[in-house]
């Protein structure tokens, strides 16, 4: 029987990091279309990939859970692409494209993700069990991916 306000990862979407990092690419695409039409190709660029790089990156790694180092390797990725967001924000503000509240907000919530991320992977690192060992019951690894990371409905 599954914990009461849990459930079994059947997909990447299932991922709180995963959904919080689509909904700030969302948000950060539609930022950019704002910003001065020289900027479209620009910096408007490199904020709406690097920020689409996280979600992207955590399915990808999903998708090579079979394979620990993979999908470790696919979160780091997604980590490193939180705070090249960061930086890229950093020059909007800067270029004064939006404001300096704005751009707390949002540093804070890519602050909050990227720790989130980080907590993911060390809990891949430590307790993975890949779907196939979690089919035959054969592990050297003792957890299960799912629990604790996946968003509640």
């Amino acid at each position: 029987m599954e914990d009461k306000g849990r459930k079994r990862g059947k997909s990447y979407k299932d991922l709180e990091i995963y959904r919080e990092s689509f909904e700030l690419a969302m948000e950060m695409h539609e930022l950019s279309l704002v910003f001065p039409k020289f900027e479209m190709f620009e910096e408007g660029s490199q904020v709406r990939k690097s920020s689409k790089g996280i979600p992207a990156c955590i399915a990808e790694g999903w998708g090579r859970r079979y394979y620990k180092n993979e999908f470790v390797k696919f979160l780091i990725y997604a980590l490193a692409s939180c705070d090249e967001t960061k930086v890229h924000l950093d020059f909007v503000v800067g270029c004064k494209y939006i404001t300096k509240e704005q751009h707390e907000g949002y540093i804070k919530r890519y602050e909050i993700l990227g720790k989130k991320i980080n907590r993911y992977m060390q809990y891949v690192e430590r307790s993975y069990l890949n779907p196939r060992e979690k089919m035959t019951g054969h592990s050297t690894i003792g957890g299960d991916l799912s629990y604790d990371f996946l968003a509640e409905d």
